[in-house]
């Protein structure tokens, strides 16, 4: 007689496990702690089997019944329903073993090792907050080109566009790693770099004009400030370096006989170490600085937070309070106003300003310069820098501000 729920929900553990039986080969295993599971018996290529259909009640009466009609009808077109049952558990597995997550998260194990500790960081989180939660569980040879460019828009709805570009070239990387362990046919990334919003180049605020430059530095010498900031703001122009280089600069770093900053890999945009020569003047700086901050780390640190860098407005807060506004000088003018400057008053070769500043500068066979390249004469430059400064602010006092090549 065939069951009913009634029969299955009532249905009590025993001694030993027992069947109750429905129709068509399909019965309700009780075990005995109580579980109830179906089972379908069958008969194929001459053989007696059984499909595991699933438990009670995730899987009712009504829905068993309805598995083991597919069963008959796979067995009519001479399909084994538990082989066909194990086929697709295999490939799911295999899937999930070949998710996009998955081959991301071998493809960054296998490449950390080699990147600097913050892009470690940042890749990781692109992954975590930007990819897995679209296509983290999708096989990864099954992902195309619609699917990235999607997970690629809904950032730049949000406004991030750069992070929208990082995202596809950390994509990209993962998918050719993919591609050369045999786990996906081509890169979908590789077809949508046209497909993304460009981010429109935003150039950072800068006085570059000699008259200009020179009050700024009047301004500076007269500013009221604690003795950190006045001293980060005084050598700010004289080595015109990142904003966060400057701040986070420590005494490790410093070797003012030599009158030489060397700033390490890992705090660089770059990710390489860079050397900067130091003027006199800015060395005099330094030197007064540490009779305050030379027990410390940090050569300009926080305000009561010793082990800690100045904060990155420090700078920006200070140029605010002298009357510049936002449109007129900011913490990264400076580099800008020494970059312009050297090339258009001084007149030094550009290659020498851009290494100054930590770009990558290639030689006319096209190898990077290494960062003792020319080292000499950026020595010189930045000291004749240093005096064309102390020029502009004697000008400015004397209100007799000369405009002229030098």
């Amino acid at each position: 007689m065939p069951l009913n729920d009634i029969k299955v929900k009532s249905a009590k553990q025993r001694d030993k496990a027992y069947k109750l039986t429905d129709e068509k080969g399909l019965y309700l295993l009780v075990t005995r702690k109580g579980g109830k599971c179906w089972r379908f018996n069958y008969r194929f290529a001459g053989k007696q089997k059984t499909l595991a259909i699933g438990t009670y009640p995730l899987i009712s009466l009504k829905e068993a019944r309805k598995q083991r009609d597919v069963a008959r009808l796979q067995i009519a077109d001479n399909v084994d329903p538990a082989q066909h049952k194990q086929m697709k558990k295999n490939k799911l597995k295999a899937a999930n073993k070949n998710s996009f997550k998955a081959v991301a998260l071998e493809w960054h194990e296998r490449q950390a090792p080699t990147w600097k500790a913050a892009t470690v960081r940042k890749r990781l989180w692109i992954l975590e907050h930007k990819l897995f939660p679209q296509i983290g569980s999708l096989p990864i040879a099954d992902i195309t080109p619609p699917h990235i460019l999607r997970v690629l828009r809904r950032i730049e709805s949000k406004g991030e566009i750069e992070t929208a570009k990082r995202s596809r070239q950390v994509a990209g990387q993962v998918f050719r790693y993919a591609v050369a362990c045999g786990l996906a046919d081509s890169d979908p990334t590789r077809d949508l770099r046209d497909q993304l919003l460009t981010k429109k180049t935003k150039h950072h605020a800068a006085l570059i004009t000699p008259r200009e430059v020179g009050k700024l530095l009047v301004d500076i010498d007269n500013y009221q400030g604690t003795a950190v900031v006045c001293a980060l703001l005084k050598i700010s122009p004289l080595v015109f370096q990142r904003p966060g280089e400057v701040r986070q600069m420590e005494w490790r770093d410093l070797d003012l006989k030599a009158k030489l900053w060397e700033i390490p890999g890992d705090k660089i945009k770059m990710e390489e170490p860079h050397i900067v020569p130091l003027s006199k003047q800015a060395v005099v700086i330094l030197k007064d600085i540490k009779q305050l901050t030379g027990r410390h780390s940090y050569v300009f640190p926080a305000q009561g937070k010793r082990n800690r860098p100045a904060s990155d407005a420090a700078v920006t807060n200070a140029l605010r309070k002298m009357g510049y506004t936002g449109e007129q000088m900011t913490a990264h003018g400076f580099r800008a106003m020494g970059r312009t400057m050297l090339d258009e008053v001084l007149e030094y070769p550009p290659h020498l300003i851009e290494q100054q500043i930590s770009h990558k500068v290639r030689d006319p066979l096209g190898r990077a310069y290494n960062r003792t390249k020319h080292l000499e004469q950026r020595k010189e430059m930045m000291q004749r820098w240093a005096d064309y400064l102390d020029q502009l602010r004697a000008e400015a006092l004397g209100s007799n501000v000369v405009a002229g090549k030098f």
